[in-house]
């Protein structure tokens, strides 16, 4: 296990919480969430075979609904507005079941 200082340790979880700001702006729209709904986002490391080294994981928490998990095949810094879409319409098909 490698070394990490409290400097970068610091730098990089900065990174991230602006990362996970930005999706959640693009991601926010995109699923029309109301204030009283809730959204989390985090990137995590995937050992599965075929899958990317790192992907984000979105939850949708809407009020009187179960919570949905979505899943981003990458990492947090390339959820754009286009993969916000993408994975609205996939909320939107989870929904409807």
């Amino acid at each position: 296990m490698a070394f990490i200082s409290l400097k970068d340790w610091r730098a990089r979880s900065a990174a991230l919480a602006q990362a996970a700001a930005r999706a959640k702006a693009a991601l926010r729209p995109a699923l029309a969430l109301t204030e009283a709904d809730a959204l989390s986002v985090n990137e995590i490391a995937c050992a599965d075979p075929g899958c990317p080294d790192t992907e984000t994981i979105v939850l949708v928490m809407r009020v009187g609904e179960p919570t949905r998990a979505l899943r981003f095949r990458g990492p947090l810094d390339d959820l754009d507005a286009v993969a916000a879409q993408a994975l609205a319409e996939e909320e939107a098909c989870l929904r409807a079941v």
